[in-house]
């Protein structure tokens, strides 16, 4: 009997609760990347240290020069554009935190069996390019449009389903201004590099990762809901395999904790010397800005408000945040949490779904603080 295409990968299993991380698991882990922490001291990500979602693989693209976005479907006037053409148009540089929908993920339980996130999945970046609702209006959409599908030149197969990464927005977003949804071809000022799409992608402000289509080769409008693979069958919240489930769209709220003191190497807990220091970090939202920052040094039992520093005009990308803090010979589990403008707050335990989406628990950070006393 030959090979079938469902051969490829295992069908779609629920986790279990003991079960050890995989050697799957392992596979996706070492080629994609998350944050290290201490790296949210940089207002901007680096874009080596920013972190990477590749579905499939890193499409190869030694000649940007002779890529081509095509834009069709349900529009008067097709588009096909190449760099130039879009460098053309007006730009626009916007400060934009991105967080993959799966962050968190490792720290459910049971633990969905997926790429396991702990906290990492973040980075901050400015990201330049053409605002998607002036190469709408170039094309002139239909009156019957209904949703954007994106399509990337990223290839693969899910739950033996072959596809290229395909992803929809409702045209309302698409065609919106505050914020503009980007055809991008830059980050921080440089061109994208090949793990983040190069040479264009696109950046949806607010919205987890999944949204910010890479390897950007086509747009097409189209006059009904779109129900591809990435987004009817995956992103989805769902607690039953049989649920049609809410789908994953903008960032619930997060603070992450710079981790203070220095690391074991194993554990990364952290040491740090008795004594008055400051505890930092980044908060961020997709729904409304960040109005409040709470600090916990008990697990969570009690909690004290940060600094929350100014947005500086950039709504969409983290804040930062500050903290005195008297550390005291012991154990501290140290924790932050953020809540927006429209009264989102990070829980303390998250809700579980199949996913393992959207789980914005607050971080836990552990401290050992040595008794001077004790080393003398």
């Amino acid at each position: 009997m030959g090979a079938r295409l469902g051969d490829a990968g295992g069908p779609a299993r629920p986790p279990v609760s003991d079960e050890a991380i995989g050697r799957d698991e392992l596979a996706l882990a070492t080629r994609n990347h998350g944050l290290p922490l201490e790296a949210l001291r940089y207002d901007l990500t680096p874009p080596g240290l920013h972190y990477v979602l590749t579905h499939y693989d890193i499409p190869y693209v030694p000649d940007t020069s002779s890529w081509q976005l095509t834009l069709n479907g349900r529009v008067r006037r097709p588009l096909r554009l190449d760099l130039a053409d879009l460098r053309a148009f007006p730009q626009v540089t916007t400060r934009v935190t991105l967080e993959c929908a799966g962050n968190g993920r490792a720290l459910l339980s049971p633990r969905p069996v997926s790429q396991p996130w702990l906290v990492e999945a973040v980075g901050t970046a400015e990201w330049t390019g053409v605002p998607l609702r002036l190469l709408l209006e170039r094309a002139g959409v239909a009156g019957d449009a209904a949703e954007v599908v994106f399509t990337g030149a990223d290839h693969g197969v899910e739950r033996g389903v072959e596809q290229d990464y395909r992803r929809a927005l409702p045209l309302d977003v698409a065609l919106g201004d505050e914020p503009d949804v980007l055809v991008v071809h830059a980050m921080n000022g440089a061109p994208l590099a090949p793990q983040h799409g190069r040479p264009l992608r696109l950046v949806v402000p607010g919205w987890y990762g999944m949204a910010q289509v890479k390897w950007l080769r086509e747009i097409t409008v189209v006059d009904e809901p779109f129900t591809g693979f990435q987004q009817t069958v995956a992103y989805r919240l769902r607690q039953q395999p049989e649920e049609a489930g809410e789908p994953v769209t903008r960032i619930l709220p997060r603070a992450l904790l710079v981790p203070p003191g220095f690391p074991d190497f194993m554990s990364r807990t952290r040491v740090v010397a008795p004594g008055p220091l400051t505890l930092e970090g980044r908060a961020w939202s997709g729904h409304a800005p960040v109005t409040r920052v709470e600090v916990s040094a008990d697990d969570g039992r009690t909690w004290r408000q940060a600094e929350l520093a100014p947005d500086g005009g950039h709504p969409w990308a983290w804040r930062r945040w500050r903290s005195p803090w008297t550390a005291t010979p012991g154990e501290h589990v140290l924790s932050a949490r953020a809540t927006d403008a429209e009264g989102h707050t990070q829980p303390l335990t998250a809700r579980w779904n199949r996913g393992g989406f959207a789980n914005n628990q607050v971080q836990r950070v552990r401290v050992v603080c040595p008794d001077p006393a004790d080393n003398g």
